[in-house]
């Protein structure tokens, strides 16, 4: 009994901050399906990562905040709807509702069929951005949540050397822990350039973090 009424109280004081969260309010006031949103964009105005006529690729796209902000960034007049200067492909697991201006593809893209449907939207293109919200379901055993997230991030940049310009940016969530190290060393193995950024609007008490990989090493080098 004393369990659940703990839990009780943890919801309710998630419930509580998430309703006075300036970032909730300012994403509802902004049309945005979610905060994250505001993480990329901080990440963006950062670095200067998004710029008119790119192809950006969002993993994990669902519920589609990510993609967005990327589709406002497009658009000649910042709008979420009319003229899009680029393109956006967003692959998630989950379904996503539809965006405007955004070719989403449902499944797996380790998966035969899902990649035939992605080098299809591609139209013989890579990719200028990749930006990755992927998470795992974490388990709370560390070490299997270590080996899940390390996975998702070595797919991502993977993902990028195949379907990314030598000279592109891959965007990745990543969490401090375990696999924080190994991370890092795959990023620096794979790109040239790797910085890491926790925007304002992550949590403080959350331990994610992002790590910005800025032009791909040549494979083998």
């Amino acid at each position: 009994m004393k369990t659940k009424a703990g839990n009780k109280k943890v919801n309710k004081a998630w419930l509580h901050d998430h309703i006075n969260d300036p970032y909730v309010k300012l994403a509802t006031r902004e049309g945005y399906r979610a905060r994250a949103a505001y993480k990329l964009k901080e990440i963006d105005e950062t670095l200067g990562l998004i710029k008119p006529g790119y192809l950006v690729v969002d993993l994990g796209c669902t519920p589609g905040a990510w993609s967005q902000y990327v589709r406002r960034r497009l658009s000649p007049t910042g709008a979420a709807v009319g003229a899009l200067n680029g393109t956006i492909i967003g692959l998630d697991l989950l379904p996503m509702e539809p965006i405007e201006g955004v070719t989403f593809i449902q499944g797996d893209f380790r998966e035969a069929d899902v990649l035939t449907k992605l080098e299809q939207a591609l139209q013989g293109r890579k990719a200028d951005l990749v930006v990755s919200d992927m998470a795992p379901n974490l388990s709370g055993i560390s070490s299997a949540d270590a080996a899940r997230i390390e996975h998702l991030v070595e797919l991502a940049i993977e993902f990028s050397q195949n379907h990314m310009k030598p000279q592109g940016a891959l965007v990745a969530k990543v969490f401090h822990g375990g696999s924080y190290n190994d991370v890092v060393q795959h990023f620096k193995a794979a790109f040239d350039v790797v910085k890491p950024l926790k925007p304002k609007a992550s949590r403080d008490r959350s331990s994610e973090t992002f790590l910005v990989g800025l032009g791909l090493k040549k494979q083998g080098a």
